[in-house]
């Protein structure tokens, strides 16, 4: 019926006097594409601690991904510590490849003292695609919506039951 999906495609490419047919190869989609979640662990700094599983990472993405399409999110550490200090509730997800670590190292204690649950996600790419953004971000509040309700209260179980650091 159709022709056999091949995994280059033709590109017309127009120049001021000639015009050029390029071969230009499929690249998967970083959504598609699974991604080495010890390598990405790898990167992580040494705060992003509860560092969500492997399981609960794509959960995590998941729901982010939902919020996003509903507009039941707040993106970055500007947008989150004044939803905080608003007290917005939900559950905040913070990349754990930040750097330098002064940008992020506040909204643990803050959530902490508001009772919001946190984790951390190896990638900051991962977060921003997932917030259906094309920046990397560094730290989003994902707040409740009918659509995914269920699934937002599972997950704010498994991320309120992590174990946070107790700093004494």
């Amino acid at each position: 019926m159709g022709k056999p999906k091949d995994s280059k495609k033709e590109k017309k490419v127009k120049s001021s006097k000639t015009e050029k047919v390029v071969k230009v190869e499929k690249t998967e989609d970083k959504d598609d594409a699974e991604f080495d979640y010890d390598s990405l662990l790898c990167r992580a700094n040494e705060i992003a601690f509860p560092m969500a599983s492997k399981d609960l990472t794509k959960k995590v993405l998941k729901i982010t991904k939902k919020a996003a399409k509903s507009k039941q999110v707040r993106r970055g550490v500007k947008e989150v510590a004044k939803a905080l200090r608003k007290n917005e509730s939900g559950i905040v997800i913070i990349a754990g490849d930040i750097s330098p670590l002064d940008v992020i190292c506040h909204v643990p204690i803050m959530c902490e003292e508001k009772n919001i649950p946190y984790c951390y996600v190896p990638s900051k790419e991962q977060l921003g695609a997932a917030g259906n953004t094309k920046r990397p971000t560094s730290c989003v509040l994902v707040k409740t919506h009918a659509d995914y309700e269920s699934a937002y209260n599972k997950l704010n179980t498994e991320v309120g039951a992590l174990e946070v650091p107790n700093v004494a």
